[in-house]
């Protein structure tokens, strides 16, 4: 088969592909140009990650391609439900990424328990003058252990996330819509450790969590999950993470809570507006920064690119 991968794939993926016998490009072709080189060349696939837009009119201009595979979780750069009435194989990779998502948000997690995103810019800066007044600021850090994190989307990211935790103390609870226990395996070293998570809607989690940390795909009516209201609810001081979609959390909501000290502190991985976002969510002090790098990682990539190829070799297989 031809196949496009418009947004690049690591090379254990590109060898997989071409060692099937497929026909492979990897160059980005610019959207204006897009659909004219997929007719031209009758590419069968399309590969993306998170950069190529794949709407409407795109699905109608390239009537022989047959399927549409995202490199990632979300899809809401796909015209999913569009693209699959008109015949096109949609699908994604949910399983590689989940341990270097899971992994960031415990970067961020340990970042702003313990202030060191705002220490890693003050202190170049006025470490040498300042040092024993920073040391002071930074004086009232909090242990990860005791900690209540819940998590809202208890699905693969999620359940990785919840491993970490576990493993650091940390009390856990998954939100879902609806309430009950999850069961989940915690590996330590060559063992493994079946562990009971509870579940509860978001309204009945928000209001027991120290850190709350959102898994979820961008809603389809476009609006905020986490808003005034549900921070309102939040104990004061809680420590939010985002490394799910940008406007699953109300950009503005998020730092009025920032400034009143409802919200602690945020770590914030997606942005509205990508990849242009606000910059005062950038200068805040309050919120340790990360350019939407969740399934950034040599080792979530390289599984990313062979589970593509797995799904490719599925569908020729049919």
């Amino acid at each position: 088969m031809n196949i496009l991968a418009n947004d690049g794939i690591h090379p254990a993926g590109q060898k997989a592909l071409e060692a099937a016998g497929h026909n492979l490009w990897t160059e980005f072709i610019e959207p204006q140009s897009l659909a004219a080189f997929i007719n031209d060349n009758a590419i069968d696939g399309l590969l993306v990650r998170s950069a190529t837009k794949v709407r409407e009119p795109l699905i109608d201009a390239c009537p022989n391609l047959g399927f549409i595979i995202r490199g990632g979780v979300g899809m809401d750069n796909i015209d999913v439900a569009y693209a699959r009435d008109h015949g096109k194989e949609v699908r994604n990779t949910p399983a590689a990424s989940s341990q270097s998502v899971a992994e960031l948000v415990m970067g961020h997690l340990f970042a702003l328990s313990r202030s060191l995103h705002d220490s890693n810019r003050r202190m170049p800066v006025e470490g040498v003058e300042q040092f024993k007044a920073l040391k002071k600021s930074y004086g009232k850090g909090r242990e990860l252990r005791g900690m209540t994190l819940a998590i809202v989307g208890f699905g693969r990211i999620g359940q990785s996330l919840a491993q970490y935790a576990l493993g650091c103390g940390m009390n856990v609870i998954g939100v879902d819509q609806q309430s009950g226990v999850k069961r989940i395996d915690l590996a330590i070293g060559n063992q493994s450790v079946s562990v009971e998570v509870p579940v509860m809607t978001l309204h009945e989690a928000l209001p027991l969590a120290d850190a709350i940390s959102l898994h979820i795909p961008a809603q389809a009516d476009g609006k905020a999950v986490i808003g005034s209201m549900e921070m309102g609810k939040m104990k004061k001081g809680v420590i939010l993470l985002n490394a799910a979609r940008g406007g699953v959390v109300d950009e503005d909501a998020l730092l009025e809570a920032l400034d009143s000290g409802q919200v602690s502190g945020a770590g914030v991985d997606v942005f509205v507006g990508e990849p242009k976002p606000r910059l005062d969510l950038m200068r805040h002090a309050g919120i340790s920064l990360s350019p939407h790098i969740g399934a950034a990682t040599g080792e979530a990539q390289e599984r990313i690119g062979l589970e593509i190829a797995s799904i490719v070799a599925e569908i020729g297989s049919k």
